[in-house]
């Protein structure tokens, strides 16, 4: 994978959940600024699906698997949005929490990412 993109996406999702999490803090749900900012980390990891998906094609394969990678990428290119669609459905501040568990998940899963494809030991 790309280094310093996967770095900027766990980043932006640490920040993302941080600044969601702060909105569920304060007995907020999401507003307009925060679908931003998801939509911000959504575009970020859809781009790394691409470059992952393109990377693939190319025959570079992954040291843990192609499959297990194929998951974790589209994984993290859904989880935020996922968790978008259900902040508009619950309108409290859990919507907020919601968002905020999901970057933190978001940025996990980069981290994995990047052990999958070998960062890690590779």
């Amino acid at each position: 994978m790309i280094d310093p993109l996967t770095a900027v996406l766990g980043a932006t999702a640490l920040a993302l959940a941080a600044w969601c999490g702060f909105a569920a803090y304060r007995d907020q749900p999401t507003k307009d600024w925060h679908f931003i900012g998801m939509a911000v980390v959504s575009l970020l990891a859809i781009v790394q699906l691409v470059i992952g998906i393109v990377r693939l094609a190319r025959g570079e394969d992954p040291e843990q698997g192609v499959a297990i990678f194929i998951a974790y990428l589209v994984g993290s290119a859904l989880a935020v949005p996922i968790a978008a669609f259900m902040s508009l459905a619950e309108r409290t501040r859990w919507g907020s929490a919601t968002v905020a568990a999901a970057a933190v998940v978001l940025a996990v899963l980069e981290v994995r990412l990047y052990d999958i494809w070998g960062g890690v030991g590779g």
